[in-house]
């Protein structure tokens, strides 16, 4: 009875998928909006064929040499910052953040951990303690005294909002308000775990600064930054392959922690270190070991994954296709008041739906109508946030225009017979966000980002290589 599904009114019966689709047991063909698992596109032939001729010839477990468990450390780390060079091998991204919970408090044997509110970084007991997302669910009293809620940076609905002169100092001034608060108890910091874009928490993208500053406060008590990449990583932003280098080439985390689109649907996940925290876990004289992480096929498999990555382009895919959903998007916001906020990167794209644009209420029971009805016609999206009001777009990276325009014209459709059924109504803001308008060919002046509140930021969430230390908005 704990067990759900997608569409738990109507479940589909999936029997195969290929590339950004997916077919039930009557041959009926799906557009997959939500499947960030399946990283490179569904039964990938070139990540199938590593794993097959692997598999022929060996798979063990990792108390043995093996060359292909060298060769994928080696790609993967090349993809970070050159401090993060050591990496654990394990199975899913619950186990990876468990391991990475375990790291940070033998570290400086501190206990305590700062999350977000809405959080979500897996199913294991450890981390139900530091999500929630799920413990709020449990009651009031189901918060564990060592784990410490900070406010989610959330510039729509949060505590400080797109109208603020710089939401990054003040969401990271609450973080310093819960550390000097610990300290008072006698409590210390082992860790700061944040998604380094929230998914289950709303698709919300954290203002540029704020990590650089929460890293500072944190690693003052000997508290170390933990960036879950489980969601968001290898390559979806787009311009980067890893979502919290939206924050800056100055910020560089602690730990990172990566599953899902690893291993393309195959059960891998990583955890990557520095070296000094890596040597201070070893020194505990309790040996870690996992009998299928970093196994000679799983290996083989995140090898391909990397290599289909940069072969196909994927992130400058992830760029082109992302930048135009948005623009449609967008456009949407113009037309529908259901449609309250734009936000998103790359192939990682959230809709707002809201029942008053001014008050920005929850559309909670619209959202869930909305996902029933594309389903009909045949497109699979999913509800999510803490009023489950927010469309999640985190699909396959070989998502294309054609895909996009085709889910933002039934989207167009449906929102039209929801307010004309309600009698809902808009005035014509054209005029106000015609600036917010952009290019969507390749070679587009405008900046990539997200759109969010009533203006098009030019810079929300992202890097500029004209400042060193990015903390406020540009607006345009």
């Amino acid at each position: 009875p704990s067990c759900k599904v997608f569409f738990a009114k109507d479940p589909l019966k999936i029997v195969r998928a290929q590339g950004q689709y997916m077919f039930d047991e009557k041959g009926e063909k799906y557009l997959d909006c939500i499947n960030n698992v399946a990283h490179v596109g569904h039964s990938h032939p070139y990540v199938i064929k590593a794993a097959t001729k692997q598999m022929e010839l060996l798979n063990t477990n990792s108390r043995f040499l093996h060359d292909n468990l060298v060769q994928y450390a080696q790609r993967l780390t090349a993809t970070l910052p050159e401090k993060l060079s050591v990496c654990y091998f394990v199975n899913s991204g619950s186990e990876a953040n468990d391991l990475a919970l375990r790291l940070a408090r033998q570290y400086h044997g501190h206990q305590d951990v700062i999350t977000l509110e809405n959080a979500y970084h897996g199913h294991v007991t450890s981390l139900i303690d530091i999500s929630p997302y799920k413990f709020n669910q449990l009651g009031k009293d189901s918060k564990k005294e060592f784990v410490h809620v900070a406010p989610s940076p959330d510039i729509y609905r949060g505590k400080y909002r797109e109208d603020h002169p710089d939401p990054a100092s003040a969401y990271a001034e609450e973080v310093k308000k819960i550390i000097e608060e610990t300290q008072k108890n006698g409590r210390k910091i082992a860790a700061f775990i944040a998604e380094s874009m929230q998914s289950c928490g709303g698709q919300v993208i954290p203002p540029v600064g704020y990590f650089q500053k929460v890293a500072e406060y944190v690693r003052a008590v000997g508290g170390v930054f933990i960036a879950d990449e489980v969601q968001v990583g290898f390559g979806r932003v787009g311009r980067h392959f890893w979502a919290f280098q939206l924050q800056g080439e100055d910020f560089v985390p602690d730990i990172v922690t990566m599953g899902k689109p690893i291993g393309n649907g195959h059960p891998m996940s990583c955890v990557v270190t520095t070296r000094e925290i890596a040597e201070s876990f070893g020194a505990s004289g309790l040996e870690y070991f996992n009998t299928f992480g970093g196994n000679p096929v799983s290996c083989a498999i995140g090898l391909a994954v990397l290599e289909v990555i940069e072969k196909e382009d994927l992130q400058g895919n992830a760029t082109r296709v992302g930048n135009y959903l948005l623009e449609l998007l967008t456009e949407q916001k113009e037309k529908h008041p259901l449609v309250g906020d734009i936000r998103g990167v790359g192939l990682f794209v959230g809709v707002d739906l809201v029942k008053d644009q001014q008050k920005r209420t929850p559309a909670t029971a619209e959202a869930l109508h909305l996902i029933y009805k594309l389903k009909e016609h045949q497109i699979l999206l999913s509800a999510d946030g803490p009023h489950r009001n927010i469309l999640k777009f985190k699909p396959p990276m070989c998502f294309t225009m054609e895909d996009a325009k085709h889910v933002v014209e039934t989207i167009d459709a449906l929102l039209t017979e929801m307010e004309e059924a309600t009698g809902m109504k808009i005035e014509n803001t054209a005029s106000t966000n015609a600036q917010c308008k952009r290019k969507t060919t390749e070679g587009s002046s405008q900046p990539e980002g997200h759109m969010n509140g009533a203006a098009c930021r030019q810079e929300n969430g992202l890097y500029s290589k004209k400042r060193s230390v990015p903390s406020k908005r540009i607006r345009t």
